[in-house]
């Protein structure tokens, strides 16, 4: 079993530099929160598996293809002849002003069902658990979840909680991003939702403006932190990252580069901490390499494409316009 184990919808994605309505080339890739999380942690070195259905047509295959090319483990993808593979689309009708717009509603990544996420997450480890009589593998260390996946349909709903409490009963940690979606749904179904995930996550982010949708507590951080989370790490773009825990709070500022997309940002910003959690390393070294994941990914464009290997993590240390030779 991976490291980390992450589940959602993926898309395939069109990228133009103007607006689509003009025509033009586009570029195309693959897009959604989950599974550039996935790529990110294993460019990074890890052991990362995506879970989720795409339709059985051409984008599907271009998804499962480059998340294989990622190195990312695909044996929980599942295509279905029954829905098509989602996709979304990146244009700029301004200068520095990205509008997306998703074609997404029926599609196969939103009919998840509880029961392969719990399989995949909490697998038997005895050989009598399972009909066929072959031991499973152990879970995962960490599994990561957004709340994007649960706004997509009711039985991907059922599927992320079930999924969050198997793992939680199984000493699986489990890393939620909250990542609001407004044109899925609204706060309030978005809170009632979530608050009934958090009794079983390990880690909450979210940015500063999304916390009142977890609680309606004065000092919201002093409340999650008492239904069960270790941290709670918050994000405010380029005033940097805060991780508070029981013993005190950590700030770490944003890393100075011109940005050009911030489209993925958080995940890269997720796929840094993630990484250094799995490292076991202390949380002012979760934030740095997170806030330098962040940074790699908002100085060139696409969701995940200039997210950084291990190697590379060195590279913001030079000065600007270093020519390395």
């Amino acid at each position: 079993m991976p490291e980390v184990l992450t589940f959602g919808e993926a898309m395939v994605s069109l990228r133009s530099s103007r607006a689509l309505r003009l025509g033009g080339d586009v570029h195309l890739s693959v897009a959604g929160s989950e599974s550039n999380v996935a790529i990110g942690l294993a460019r990074l070195g890890h052991d990362v598996a995506w879970l989720g259905a795409v339709g059985n047509d051409e984008p599907g295959r271009l998804i499962q293809r480059t998340l294989r090319a990622e190195n990312v483990d695909t044996s929980h993808l599942r295509f279905t002849d029954d829905s098509f593979t989602g996709f979304i689309a990146f244009d700029q009708p301004a200068h520095d002003i990205t509008r997306v717009s998703y074609h997404r509603r029926g599609s196969a990544g939103s009919t998840l069902t509880a029961a392969e996420c719990v399989a995949a997450v909490a697998p038997s480890a005895r050989p009598e658990d399972d009909p066929s009589g072959t031991p499973s593998s152990a879970a995962p260390r960490i599994l990561h979840v957004t709340g994007i996946t649960p706004a997509l349909s009711e039985t991907a709903r059922g599927a992320t909680l079930a999924a969050v409490q198997a793992a939680s009963a199984a000493g699986v940690q489990v890393s939620l991003d909250v990542n609001y979606r407004a044109r899925l749904w609204t706060r309030t179904e978005a809170a009632a939702v979530l608050r009934e995930l958090l009794p079983h996550v390990t880690t909450v982010f979210a940015s500063d403006d999304e916390l009142d949708i977890l609680t309606d507590a004065t000092d919201p951080v002093a409340a999650l932190l008492s239904t069960g989370a270790t941290e709670v790490v918050i994000t405010a773009g380029s005033k940097g990252a805060w991780t508070h825990t029981s013993t005190g709070t950590i700030h770490q500022p944003a890393l100075a580069v011109t940005v050009a997309d911030s489209i993925g940002a958080g995940d890269a910003f997720v796929s840094g901490y993630l990484s250094a959690t799995l490292d076991n390393l202390p949380t002012e070294s979760r934030l740095s390499r997170a806030t330098t994941t962040g940074a790699f990914c908002v100085g060139a464009h696409g969701d995940w494409e200039s997210l950084p290997t291990r190697e590379d993590l060195t590279l913001l240390t030079h000065t600007h316009g270093t020519a390395l030779r």
